[in-house]
């Protein structure tokens, strides 16, 4: 699920390109709620037969469809109010259908009494996963490399708005988040674990904006705001709807409460470091250009 969101695009281009030796080709089926747009990655040859078919979490019937024949399910959904009643659904469907194991993607804070509304709710899910019986792999990744991409309608202005001050980040790029998704969806000595995932280094907001600087060749600088602030900015000018608005100023918040850390856990599953930040900024150094 999830075949043309970030993370889980992906993971099917991980999927379909692998080639590992002795590992035998695996069907792949890529669920989407608009099957006759076609899905980035999936045209052109392969060495895993890939299958394009309709599915929407709100719709149990075409769940109950979509996951016949198959052996494990990778569960991304977008973050939303309805994300438990959603996820917790999904996996009920998926276990009387006969998924062996589901991977699902998760967040740090995973926690009943979390600072993170929607931590809260990835813990309620990864609960109610655990009650199903089902062997699952739970990833818990870090804020995406790719939504530094929202930035640039203020990077164009000269500035970074946030509310984390010096607090580091460990972005982590979601094509490592598929790569090791893919890992626990073809080997057994990765599948079943809990897996807390970041990219390579923690960058502060104002150590982010000297290397937009530096890119782009124009002085962009960090501009701190309170929490209310920065909340009433995502809401008034961003337009982003109240619950989104306040997951990024609490999840920026966390950062704060608990500074971040790089783990070594890409590195430990895929036998090479995570993408960096600087990469990732450089592939995209024209999104950032006026």
């Amino acid at each position: 699920m999830g075949a043309t969101g970030a993370t889980g695009n992906a993971l099917l281009r991980s999927l379909l390109t692998s080639d590992t030796p002795g590992t035998p080709s695996t069907p792949v089926r890529a669920l989407t709620r608009t099957p006759h747009t076609p899905i980035p990655g999936t045209t052109g040859a392969h060495r895993v037969p890939v299958e394009v078919q309709y599915a929407d979490a709100t719709d149990p019937h075409s769940l109950h469809t979509a996951f016949q024949g198959a052996d494990q399910l990778f569960l991304a959904m977008a973050n939303s109010p309805a994300q438990v009643e959603l996820e917790t659904r999904v996996i009920d469907i998926a276990a009387r259908a006969g998924i062996g194991h589901i991977v699902k993607i998760s967040a740090p804070a995973a926690e009943p009494d979390s600072p993170v509304a929607v931590s809260r709710g990835h813990h309620a899910i990864e609960e109610h996963l655990r009650a199903s019986g089902l062997a699952h792999t739970v990833l818990r990744p870090y804020a995406f490399t790719q939504n530094l991409l929202r930035l640039a309608p203020t990077v164009a202005q000269g500035i970074i708005l946030g509310t984390t001050g010096e607090a580091p980040c460990t972005y982590i790029d979601c094509r490592d988040i598929a790569d090791v998704a893919a890992a626990a969806l073809t080997r057994t000595d990765i599948a079943g674990g809990t897996y807390t995932l970041t990219g390579p280094e923690a960058v502060s907001h104002p150590e982010l904006a000297s290397r937009l600087t530096a890119l782009t060749g124009r002085r962009i600088r960090y501009v701190h705001l309170g929490p209310d602030e920065l909340r009433d900015h995502l809401i008034r000018h961003a337009r982003m709807p109240r619950w989104l608005a306040d997951h990024v100023t609490e999840i920026q918040q966390l950062a704060i409460a608990r500074p971040e850390a790089p783990t070594t856990t890409v590195t430990d599953i895929l036998g090479r470091p995570p993408r960096t930040l600087d990469a990732f900024l450089h592939e995209h150094r024209a999104h950032f250009r006026p």
